[in-house]
């Protein structure tokens, strides 16, 4: 079942869960550079996406500098997942079915 996210739904939390949902980890600075909002309004929207246990924060050191690292959760993918499967079937064409894409593995 899917399910319309709210918390995820704010266009630069939406943004940023699908940088995140493309890769393991990201640094911060190159999701907030690819989202193009400054590093407090980053701060803030992963604030409340980590408050919802959908990413997670490791920080580190990296020639003497601190850098911060960004990951969705397994909850954070699939709700990310979900909210994109919703908004598919919510702008699908009156009167068709949305079929849920599959991927496909090259062999």
């Amino acid at each position: 079942m899917t399910v319309f996210n709210d918390i995820i739904h704010v266009p630069t939390r939406l943004r940023t869960c699908s940088i995140l949902a493309e890769a393991d980890e990201i640094e911060f600075g190159l999701v907030r550079d690819s989202v193009a909002v400054s590093d407090s309004v980053l701060s803030k929207h992963i604030k409340v996406l980590e408050q919802a246990g959908y990413v997670t924060i490791r920080k580190g050191i990296v020639d003497t500098r601190t850098r911060t690292w960004l990951a969705l959760t397994r909850a954070g993918r699939q709700a990310f997942t979900d909210h994109v499967e919703e908004l598919r079937r919510l702008t699908s064409p009156a009167g068709t079915r949305y079929e849920p894409r599959t991927a496909h593995r090259l062999t």
